[in-house]
């Protein structure tokens, strides 16, 4: 019998990205930033279209659908409803964002069609119903509640139900403007960060601060109710109708402007980050619990923007009542493309979903393109870089030789990671023992704010010795507390320190990766899913008595994580990494020339 290829597209707002899934088996997905190597690039995704035809050894015509991640029309409605809501304010929001609607984003089919060359039948999803199928097909749950929350769709900013068998099924909304994306997005903007790309910064710098403001936002910004349902007061924000996410009353409320993007955190960024991931926090809790009543099921899933806040994630999974969660790792709008190709081959058409033995179906979220030796040879030979290919165990052997001496190494390997975090397919590797590489590493190899703490990756098997989680986390999208065991007690002066002067105290045995707060963010590696990342690990362990690693995505600031041996050769030579390895090749630093006519390559990717 045939097989039917059902390509997913999401795009024109964020993350855009492309999904191939064939008989309801994900072959392929990719977000177009890692082609075009423009960061959360928005466009069209015909970098990432290309990969999954090649991956599935197809021509669009091949295609039997084409499922778009929801619905244009719609979502033009909600602006233009918007619109007539404040006007006349808002109109030059809207001058601006019209020529992007009338050219491509109205006229999505005949895009498509003109794109891929593609004549067959295109279909329409809704944006939650989109994020709803990610988090629910994947996992590993015959049955389980599903609970979605984002910026927004086409109306809707939150949305809850229930998945069975092949069925899902959406019973309450929470539509626009409410919604805890954009007041996290506004949190974003305030303290200088990029918003739909800085609030993991946020998150990251909450810990830092006090939650002095949480009685503000919860008094003046929303009317959060028990259930977890709330309103946010409009006459705060200017999302709405100007080109900004707050107004003077929102700056007046926290004593001033928003910080200036790049200049100095002060105390007050760090409070207001603390505080708001406090209340973001307390809403999902209400909301879980919530959704734990009105469903009566055992397990949860999640996806939308909101669930890569890992730390908010952590809770639900020790406080919450479920006894297990599932999150999809590409839980932002790229995995809208996945869930769209999942919920036409699942719900439309009727297909029946197997769950393979407790396992989810998204394979470690290595979906990506990969190179095989040969490719990495015939790459190191054109651009004459000297490397040595090793067999696997002197490889793992000289690898975690380097890291156990504090070097720095990329480690390029397999498929690429789909969705925005390295899981040790494209990853930059460090010594977690070491105190001063958490500095080293942001400063010297990715270039970024020196606030920003570094992940670890743990084998499955030790993840009890090192952290207070009892369970797999393999898409690093749960925080969870560094064992009392390995911690390292703060001195009474220590004790009285503010803000970043928390940084430089170390917090446990495994100092590069634990927060100021004694938490990570945690990778498990098992090795079914990761077998050389597991085995590198191992050997690192073998040697140190450590089974961790650090473990941060390969690029530096601004730049899109690589996708290429070239993507990875032009990135390790511009930054002070140590070694380099390409499938079975390593490469020294010290033995390579610099690039020629490199030009001012920090200017190549802009700030995020």
């Amino acid at each position: 019998m045939a097989s039917t290829n059902i390509l997913g597209i999401s795009a024109f707002y964020h993350d855009s990205a492309a999904c191939l899934v064939r008989d309801g088996k994900i072959l392929a997905a990719a977000q177009e930033e890692r082609f075009s190597r423009k960061k959360h690039d928005f466009r069209f995704p015909s970098g990432a279209i290309a990969y999954c035809l090649r991956e599935g050894g197809l021509r669009a015509e091949d295609l039997d659908f084409v499922v778009f991640y929801d619905r244009p029309f719609t979502k033009f409605e909600r602006i233009i409803e918007t619109y007539l809501m404040y006007a006349p304010f808002g109109l030059r929001s809207l001058i601006k964002s019209i020529p992007l609607w009338l050219k491509q984003k109205l006229f999505m089919k005949e895009l498509i069609r003109k794109e891929l060359g593609y004549e067959g039948k295109i279909l329409f999803t809704e944006h939650h119903e989109s994020h709803a199928a990610s988090a629910f097909y994947p996992s590993p749950f015959e049955e389980a509640a599903f609970l979605t929350i984002d910026g927004v769709g086409e109306w809707t900013t939150t949305s809850f139900g229930i998945g069975r068998g092949n069925e899902i099924e959406i019973r309450k909304e929470i539509h626009f403007p409410h919604s805890i994306g954009l007041l996290y997005s506004a949190f974003t903007y305030f303290t200088g960060f990029k918003v739909n790309s800085g609030e993991y910064k946020v998150m990251g710098l909450a810990p830092y601060g006090e939650p002095k403001y949480v009685d503000a936002i919860l008094e003046h910004l929303m009317d959060l109710k028990e259930d977890g349902s709330f309103k946010l007061n409009l006459c705060y924000f200017n999302y709405c109708a100007g080109l900004s996410m707050t107004n003077r009353r929102f700056e007046k409320l926290f004593g001033g402007p928003p910080r200036k993007p790049e200049a100095e955190l002060t105390q007050r960024e760090m409070d207001l980050a603390r505080s708001v991931q406090e209340v973001v926090e307390e809403v999902m809790m209400r909301m879980a619990r919530t959704v734990h009543r009105e469903t009566g099921m055992k397990n949860l899933c999640l996806a939308g923007g909101v669930a890569l806040n890992c730390v908010a994630n952590g809770r639900i999974l020790r406080e919450g009542p479920f006894e297990r969660i599932w999150i999809q790792p590409a839980a932002g709008d790229a995995g809208g493309a996945l869930g769209a190709a999942l919920f036409a081959w699942h719900r439309i058409f009727g297909n029946e979903r197997r769950v393979d033995a407790g396992r989810d179906a998204q394979r470690g979220s290595y979906l990506g393109p990969e190179f095989s030796d040969e490719e990495i040879r015939a790459f190191l030979e054109e651009n004459k870089a000297p490397a040595r290919r090793l067999a696997d165990g002197d490889l793992f052997e000289t690898v975690a030789d380097l890291l156990a001496s504090e070097k720095v190494v990329g480690w390029f390997q397999g498929r690429m990671e789909f969705g925005p975090r390295a899981l040790g397919a494209r990853s930059i590797l460090g010594d977690p023992r070491s105190q001063t590489m958490q500095s080293v590493m942001n400063l010297k190899i990715k270039y970024r704010e020196s606030f920003r703490p570094f992940a670890p990756s743990v084998l499955l098997e030790r993840v009890g010795d090192y952290f207070g989680l009892d369970r797999e986390s393999p898409y690093m999208l749960l925080v969870a507390p560094v064992r009392e065991e390995i911690r390292i007690p703060m001195t009474a002066e220590e004790e009285k320190l503010f803000g970043i002067a928390k940084l430089n105290v170390p917090r446990s045995g495994i100092p590069a990766v634990t927060h100021v707060d004694y938490s990570a963010r945690i990778q498990t590696v098992d090795r079914e899913t990761a077998p050389r990342y597991h085995e590198l690990i191992d050997t690192f362990r073998r040697k140190t008595g450590c089974g961790v690693v650090i473990n941060t995505s390969f690029n530096v600031r601004g730049e899109p994580i690589v996708c290429t041996p070239e993507d990875a050769y032009t990135c390790f030579m511009r930054t002070e990494m140590d070694y380099l390895v390409l499938g079975s090749y390593l490469l020294d630093k010290k033995e390579q020339k610099p690039l020629e006519e490199d030009k001012d390559w920090q200017r190549e990717f802009e700030l995020d």
